[in-house]
Order: C-alpha cells, then sequence, then structure tokens
C-alpha cells in the first residue's frame, strides 16, 4: 500500500483500484439525504496540496464513528480507491485519527509544495524588489512586511483554482511573470505599476481564503463574507498607501511625475476592474491598458490552472478526451505533444 496526498491520490486513481492510504485534516462534515431519503455524511477532506470530498454511507462503520469526530481532526485513510465521474470512492476503507507524532509530521506540510511555494515567493520579492517607482515599490515592501506571513497562508480561491494553503503566492508569482514578459511585448505598458497590482488585486483574500497558522482547513470571515475581496483589497492598499504618504519620506515625491495621487489612484482602479466585468464582481471596468492585462493574466492564470486540474483528475471518457472540470465550459482534450527533432544520422 502506498502513501500519498490528495493531489497523488486524484492523479493517480482511475477505475482500476489503487491501494493506497493517505493522511487529511477533516475541513467539516455534513449529514444528507439522497433523493429516497438515504442519510449519508459528506467529508471535505484537506491537506497541504488540496482538497476532496468523500461520501460516507449510512451502512459503513465509519457513519458512526464521524459522529464522534469533530471538524478540524487529523485522520488516516486507507483503502482501495477508484475514481469516477463522480469522484474518488471506495468499497473498502478504514480510518484512525493520527497520533503526535504523525500529526506534526502531516502539519509540516507536503514538502514538493513547501519548495515550490518557498521559489515562487522568493520570486514575488524579486520582482516587487526591482520596481523603479520609490513609491510603488515602498507600498509593495510596507504590504510584504506587515501581511507577508498571512498572505503565504491564504489561498486564491475557496475551490476553483490555487485552492490551498499558499495557492495565491503560487498564483500571483505567476501573474507576475506573465505580466513583466508582456511589458516586453507592449513596452509602452508600465511595469512598475503592474507588477504592483498584481501583488496587491487579490490580497482582500486574505480575510476570504486566509488559513490559521497551524492546519489546512479553510475557516470563514465576517469581513470576507459581508465585503468581499475588491473592496477589502481597496481598503488594504488605501491604508497603508496613506500611512506612507504621512512620512517625511514621501515630501522628496513631491516633485515626481507622474504625481503620487494618481500613482495612488491607478493602483486603486487594478484592484478595483481586476474582475473585468460586473457581472463577475467588479465595481468598476478596466480603463487602462494596465486593468486590462491584470484582468486577462488573472484569468488566464485561474484557468490553466483548472485545465491542469482537470487533466490530473477528471476520468477519461474516450482516448484523448476528459471529462470536464468545473466551471471549464466544455470536455477537455489531450493537449498536442511539443515537436521533437529527429535525430537522423546521414548515410554515406
Amino acid at each position: 500500500m502506498v502513501h500519498l496526498t490528495i493531489f497523488q491520490l486524484q492523479k493517480q486513481t482511475s477505475a482500476e483500484p489503487l491501494s493506497a492510504s493517505f493522511d487529511v485534516q477533516l475541513e467539516r462534515k455534513s449529514e444528507r439525504e439522497t433523493r429516497s431519503g438515504k442519510p449519508y455524511y459528506e467529508m471535505v477532506l484537506v491537506d497541504a496540496t488540496g482538497q476532496m470530498k468523500l461520501k460516507v454511507w449510512e451502512n459503513l462503520p465509519q457513519f458512526k464513528a464521524l459522529q464522534e469526530l469533530d471538524d478540524g481532526v487529523l485522520l488516516r485513510l486507507s483503502g482501495e480507491w477508484t475514481q469516477s465521474q463522480y469522484g474518488i470512492d471506495s468499497g473498502k476503507w478504514d480510518m484512525r485519527l493520527l497520533n503526535e507524532e504523525e500529526g506534526q509530521a502531516f502539519l509540516a506540510g507536503d514538502a514538493e509544495t513547501k519548495v515550490r511555494q518557498d521559489a515562487d515567493w522568493q520570486s514575488i520579492l524579486d520582482m516587487c524588489g526591482g520596481i523603479g517607482d520609490p513609491r510603488l515599490k515602498r507600498v509593495c515592501a510596507d504590504f510584504i512586511d506587515r501581511y507577508g506571513d498571512r498572505f503565504r497562508r491564504t489561498a486564491a480561491a475557496r475551490k476553483n483554482h490555487h485552492a490551498r494553503r499558499g495557492g495565491l503566492v503560487e498564483h500571483v508569482a505567476q501573474m507576475m511573470r506573465s505580466a513583466q514578459a508582456l511589458c516586453a511585448v507592449y513596452p509602452d505598458l508600465n511595469r512598475d505599476l503592474l507588477t504592483a497590482g498584481v501583488l496587491f488585486h487579490d490580497c482582500g483574500k486574505m480575510w476570504e481564503n486566509s488559513y490559521p497558522e497551524v492546519g489546512f482547513t479553510q475557516p470563514y470571515h465576517l469581513h470576507g463574507e459581508m465585503l468581499g475581496h475588491i473592496p477589502l483589497g481597496i481598503e488594504t492598499a488605501n491604508a497603508i498607501w496613506r500611512e506612507m504618504m504621512q512620512e517625511d519620506e514621501a515630501e522628496l515625491w513631491d516633485e515626481l511625475n507622474p504625481k503620487s495621487e494618481d500613482v495612488h489612484l491607478h493602483l486603486l482602479h487594478l484592484i478595483a476592474s481586476h474582475h473585468g466585468t460586473h457581472e463577475w464582481g467588479s465595481p468598476t471596468l478596466p480603463r487602462t491598458p494596465e486593468a486590462m492585462v491584470l484582468h486577462y493574466v488573472d484569468n488566464l492564470d485561474a484557468k490553466f490552472e483548472m485545465m491542469r486540474m482537470g487533466y490530473e483528475s477528471q476520468p477519461e471518457l474516450a482516448p484523448g478526451i476528459q471529462e470536464r472540470q468545473f466551471p471549464l465550459p466544455s470536455n477537455l482534450v489531450k493537449p498536442l505533444g511539443h515537436f521533437e527533432t529527429a535525430d537522423h544520422t546521414s548515410l554515406e
């Protein structure tokens, strides 16, 4: 029996049973009923690499055991796992609580994920450190000093993409790389503004999708529920900017062009417009080239992550065709491989 993460389990399971164990935190359990009135539990299970759901039927011994378990407990699940269009399931499995040593190892996180997120965080620091405009460089540095730890344990979403501890770091780092690459193609873009806008665009999710200092359960926050991440992001950027402008250093910026109040306004516009449409939650529409680029690199990176998830977890409907990954609009088709040159040796 192999021991896997949730990500590995989702990637490796198929219609054929896979004998495996995996450690998880029980984010929550909810008691439900089928259309015929048969009760079951739906478990939402999380680890450092992602999330999965598992149904526990009334005739299983785990159904009664779940009644005694609180949300947040650490578990090891073992069994013969299969995957279908309805997700991962097993006809024969068991679960137990992790002991203290196992729990500490689990809470330390998946090593591969940590290495990747550490590298992405360093990329963010490097790109923000390379900002030339002293006001944007300073507001990014102040934000990172104040919120860096919380930012690093925040997800980019609750379920659709980068929905894991540290997922926001992965999302923002890739967006910054994409944005900076586009600045080379469209040199009129304001690279400094775009880099700062990417850092701040989803910072309000620290009150929507943040994780506690220990653990992988994603709680709900009253501010996130009542305001949403765009107003919270605007408020966060505003507060840091205004405090920064009260310092003596700000007097040195009076003669800079563009004016500080214009830089401030354009940064707020990037946060406010990044969803692209009123229907998607933006209070205003993208009205500058930087706002348009930010919206599209945000959408592109989210869609690419959804496709990656689908290729790794969705069942195959036919050779080269996999089932749709929600919320993408259609089934996935295996991408075309890269062209490889053949090593032809001429005959003499």
